[in-house]
C-alpha cells in the first residue's frame, strides 16, 4: 500500500491529502472528510488500518483530506485564523474536490465523510451544484447537523461543554485549544466553532456570513446517494435521532440508513469514533459500505 502526502496551494494556505493506493492500481477516488476537532487521521493509519486503507485494499484511489488548519494543513490553527465554516464549505471543499478529479484524471469521485464532515459535504453540494454530477455517491457516519436527542450525555458534552463553555474560552482566546482541553486531536478557529455551534442549536440551515440558505437549496436540489450511517452507543456526537433528522433535511436523494449494533447483526455496539476505528470494522460493516458504494457506479 503507497501512502503519499499531496498539498493543494491556495492564497493564504496549504491543504494536505493523504493519498492512499495500491501500485497499478487506477481506480474511481474516493474523497474522505473528518469532522470538528479532527484531522484525516480517523480514516487511516500508514500500518494499514481505516476504512482509507481498507477502500485502497479494495482497488479504490483513496484521498484523505486535513481541513484547513489541521493535521499536516498549514498554517496551523492558532489565535490569528480568520477562516471559519464558510470557508471551509464554500471555497475549500469545491478545491478538493476538482483537486482530486484533476489529479485522478477521473470525471466522478465518491464522497466519504465522519461526522460534521458530512454536513461540510452536502453544504458544499448544495452550494456549488455544479459539482453533483461529479459524486457517484456519499457515505457519511454519524453526521448531523443539529443535536436534538434527549440524553444526558447531550446536555452535558454539548449543551454545556461544547455551545457554552468551551465557545466562551474560544472567544477569549482567538480559537479553540481543544487538544489542551482534550476535545479532540486538533484545535479549532473560533469563527469555525461559532458558527458550528449556531448550526446545532437552532433549526435555521443558513450560512451566517453572506445568508446562503442551504436548508431551502436541500428541497430543489438533488444531493447524490448517500448511505447514512449511526452507532447505537453514540448517544451526543451523532445520535440515531439526529442522524436521521439530517437525512431528512437534506432532500428528497436516493438514501440508506444503517444503524450499526449488536441486535442488527453487527459484532459490536459502536460508538462515535470506534465505528471507523475498531479493527472488528474490516470484517463488520466496512464490506457493507464497499458493497453499498459498488452498486452507486451501475
Amino acid at each position: 500500500m503507497r501512502y503519499q502526502s499531496l498539498f493543494l496551494d491556495e492564497e493564504t494556505h496549504k491543504l494536505h491529502l493523504m493519498h492512499i493506493s495500491q501500485p497499478g492500481q487506477q481506480g474511481i477516488p474516493v474523497l474522505m472528510i473528518h469532522g470538528m476537532v479532527e484531522d484525516g487521521r480517523i480514516f487511516y493509519h500508514k500500518s494499514g488500518k481505516g476504512l482509507g486503507s481498507y477502500m485502497a485494499q479494495q482497488g479504490y484511489d483513496v484521498y484523505v483530506a486535513d481541513l484547513r488548519g489541521m493535521g499536516l494543513s498549514t498554517p496551523k490553527v492558532n489565535a490569528s485564523s480568520t477562516h471559519g465554516q464558510t470557508e471551509t464549505i464554500q471555497q475549500d471543499i469545491p478545491a478538493l474536490i476538482r483537486f482530486v478529479l484533476e489529479h485522478s484524471g477521473h470525471k466522478k469521485l465518491h464522497l466519504m465523510a465522519h461526522s460534521w464532515g458530512g454536513v461540510y459535504l452536502n453544504s458544499s453540494l448544495l452550494f456549488q451544484t455544479e459539482l453533483i454530477p461529479h459524486v457517484l455517491s456519499a457515505t457519511y457516519f454519524g453526521s448531523k447537523r443539529t443535536v436534538r436527542a434527549r440524553t444526558f450525555e447531550r446536555y452535558f458534552k454539548i449543551d454545556l461543554i461544547w455551545n457554552r463553555l468551551s465557545l466562551a474560552a474560544s472567544k477569549r482566546k482567538g480559537y479553540l485549544p481543544a487538544i489542551n482541553y482534550k476535545l479532540g486531536s486538533e484545535n479549532e478557529s473560533h469563527k469555525t466553532h461559532r458558527q458550528c455551534v449556531e448550526w446545532v442549536r437552532n433549526d435555521a440551515w443558513i450560512d451566517s456570513d453572506n445568508g446562503f440558505d442551504y436548508g431551502a437549496a436541500a428541497k430543489e436540489t438533488m444531493l447524490p446517494p448517500t448511505l447514512h450511517i449511526a452507532a447505537i452507543r453514540d448517544i451526543s456526537m451523532g445520535h440515531r435521532f439526529d442522524v436521521n433528522a439530517f437525512m431528512k433535511e437534506s432532500g428528497p436523494h436516493k438514501r440508506k440508513y444503517l444503524l450499526l449494533a449488536k441486535k442488527h447483526g453487527n459484532t459490536l455496539d459502536y460508538d462515535h469514533i470506534n465505528m471507523l476505528t475498531a479493527p472488528e470494522c474490516v470484517g463488520d460493516h466496512f464490506p457493507t459500505v464497499f458493497d453499498w458504494v459498488k452498486k452507486q457506479e451501475n
